[in-house]
């Protein structure tokens, strides 16, 4: 072997080390990966979604890293978690799956009534579906996938973007989860803007109880009638339904366990490295994914304050022994159950004795349901 061929797989070495290519955007990226860490382990902010996404956001910008990519015709690592599970739908899905078995619709079916405030909730989306258009050039499509971050639902912004605007997925999920972690610091500020002091203290009925057959019967009933008007977002409802379905039915303890431990925990890991790998700094440091930031807490707003002030016009038409708090409103985008803790944190601050959270459920677990409905509506318009 020659000299110069010794130098020339030395000079190869240098080139392909990723020293000589570091810039300035990967660093910056490092410091907002390192954000969402410091999130996540220090304030405790959805750590299982915010730890991973941050460590995806630090891995992925190093240079020459073979990660997202293809190599020799074939996937890279976290290019194969990406398009198996996220491109196919296929973790959404079974976060849905997983949600349901966690979830007790005891407090929607003792209060039907809070499936308006569900509803109503969805404001933010419309209007940032229209802001979307008219201020930030987006397309239809697009705007729609940004609209949906409001409702504060990770999967379904997951779902419905791959759909509709799969170009912008990176910035709308991870806009979606890094708010949906920062509802404690985004919602207090409009609850306490948009309620009077009497309608803060408001003490409402104890829920009554809801038997087995209630619980048994409603997510069979939910599913047909979600089958038949937004049948767009079935794979995720009927997931959701299903999973909820093994929880209440109490005879298959193993498989409910499964689908709320092991699973969901193997899908989540997933799921966060993979959003967190689309946030490359030539992407993301970009004028179009900054707007969506922007436009995402806009919608957290909005939809935050449409709960709200539905629970306002709800209490016009109801007596005085069945007025809700509207301090529950908020808790009807379908942040579960953060934001209905944060509705019992709120209302205790006011009234120590009035304990909400119950209560809050009924719009929560509404909020799920209506930000489907809304992603069902997209899709079936604009697909």
């Amino acid at each position: 072997m020659q000299v110069s061929d010794i130098l020339e797989m030395l000079k190869n070495i240098v080139v392909q080390t990723g020293v000589l290519h570091l810039h300035w955007k990967y660093m910056l990226m490092w410091l907002i990966g390192f954000l969402f860490i410091y999130l996540a382990i220090v304030r405790k902010f959805e750590p299982l979604l915010l730890l991973p996404i941050g460590f995806g956001i630090f891995l992925i910008n190093f240079p020459l890293t073979p990660l997202m990519g293809f190599s020799e015709g074939h996937r890279q690592l976290i290019n194969i978690f990406y398009h198996y599970g996220i491109e196919w739908e296929v973790i959404p899905c079974v976060i849905f799956l997983g949600l349901g078995a966690m979830t007790d619709f005891g407090p929607l079916i003792s209060n039907p009534k809070t499936l308006l405030v569900g509803a109503g909730a969805q404001l933010g989306v419309f209007v940032t579906f229209i802001g979307s258009i008219v201020l930030g050039g987006f397309t239809l499509k697009e705007a729609a996938a940004i609209g949906i971050i409001g409702g504060a639902d990770g999967p379904t912004t997951i779902y419905l973007t791959q759909k509709l605007a799969p170009e912008i997925l990176g910035p709308t999920a991870l806009a979606a989860y890094s708010y949906m972690a920062l509802v404690p610091l985004i919602q207090p500020p409009v609850m306490r803007l948009l309620t009077t002091s009497k309608e803060k203290v408001i003490v409402m009925r104890q829920l009554r109880a809801v038997s087995h057959t209630e619980k048994i019967i409603f997510p069979l009933l939910t599913a047909t009638l979600i089958s038949l008007l937004v049948p767009a977002v079935m794979p995720l409802m009927g997931m959701f339904m299903f999973g909820n379905l093994m929880k209440e039915s109490g005879v298959v303890g193993r498989l409910t366990e499964t689908s709320q431990g092991a699973l969901m925990n193997i899908v989540v890991i997933f799921l966060g490295v993979s959003i967190g790998a689309t946030m490359e700094a030539d992407k993301f440091l970009s004028p179009k994914p900054l707007l969506i930031f922007g436009l995402g807490i806009i919608d957290f707003v909005f939809c935050t304050a449409g709960g709200i002030l539905t629970v306002k016009i709800m209490n016009l038409f109801l007596k005085a022994e069945n007025k809700l708090n509207p301090l529950i409103g908020s808790a009807g985008i379908s942040a579960v159950p953060m934001s209905a803790r944060v509705s019992q944190v709120v209302g205790q601050q006011y009234n120590p004795k009035n304990f909400l959270l119950m209560h809050a459920m009924g719009p929560n677990l509404a909020g799920v349901i209506g930000t489907a409905a809304a992603a069902g509506m997209f899709i079936a318009m604009f697909k």
